[in-house]
């Protein structure tokens, strides 16, 4: 699977900003204490169990903000699965840097490939059905784009990013407007011709109501299998259907199979466990 990477310029300052966090007001006083300043070190990363990698664009800036010269190299790259025990990637360089820019490193990469990992299982899960899972805003304030990433990794594809590339029009909404055909009236009346509409909908009823509209997609949420199954048959293909609410790993192949186009998971990034990633010298 090919990954497009984030650029370096969306990711350095985020990695500076945890480094900046780490170092405090007096930089990292044992690597100072301990470690000769000219003291060389080579370590590789292995992870500690079977997962899918993402994030060795966040170690690498985080070990080359403090040693620029430092050399980085992957081995199982972003995208792909390793094994427990398998290097995925060594770094050569001044010991006080690595030693002091471990801990980052190994937050982020963590983290992204938890994140990756879990989607995998999920994109695994409803092989074969034409569904497709994604993400949702549910992540870590200043870790979007980063989690987003590594839900690509994962083999699922994204959501919207923020409240600006699209209009979702959610419960909440439509109470304020009134009803979903007036929220939707509004929405049309405001979106130029590259803004797309989604609108949530509760229940058949609010289903038959926006279908008159033809958004873009619609939010099927929390809807049983059978409901599910007769949005999809009302729906005849012309309008993206979005299933939410109630997925896990053991619900979502039967939720898959109803004929839903996407099916959204928040778990994915909002509960992902990290996954273990170890930081050896060599």
């Amino acid at each position: 699977m090919s990954i497009t990477a984030l650029p370096d310029l969306i990711i350095d300052p985020i990695v500076r900003a945890a480094l900046a966090e780490d170092l405090g007001r007096a930089g990292d006083v044992t690597a100072a204490a301990c470690i000769p300043a000219d003291a060389r070190l080579s370590v590789v990363f292995r992870p500690r169990s079977v997962g899918r990698i993402a994030g060795l664009d966040c170690a690498r800036l985080a070990f080359a903000a403090l040693d620029p010269a430092l050399s980085f190299t992957v081995e199982i790259g972003d995208g792909q699965d390793a094994d427990a025990g398998q290097i995925i990637a060594r770094a050569s360089g001044g010991a006080r840097q690595i030693l002091s820019a471990e801990r980052v490193a190994l937050n982020l990469l963590g983290r992204l490939s938890g994140v990756a990992s879990l989607t995998a299982r999920y994109v695994k899960e409803v092989e074969g059905t034409g569904a497709r899972i994604t993400c949702t805003r549910k992540t870590t304030p200043g870790l979007r784009a980063l989690e987003k990433y590594a839900v690509r990794c994962g083999g699922a594809i994204n959501h919207r990013f923020g409240l600006d590339d699209a209009i979702l029009i959610k419960d909440n909404h439509v109470a304020a407007c009134g009803g979903v055909g007036k929220a939707l009236e509004r929405a049309r009346a405001h979106a130029g011709h590259l803004m797309k509409i989604e609108v949530e909908v509760d229940g058949l009823d609010q289903l038959d109501e926006a279908l008159a509209y033809a958004p873009d997609v619609i939010m099927l949420d929390n809807f049983s299998l059978a409901d599910l199954a007769t949005a999809v048959a009302r729906a005849k293909g012309k309008i993206v259907l979005e299933a939410s609410g109630g997925v896990n790993l053991t619900t979502v192949r039967a939720i898959a199979e109803t004929g839903v186009d996407v099916i959204s998971v928040g778990a994915l990034t909002h509960s992902a466990p990290v996954l273990d990633i170890g930081l050896d010298a060599e």
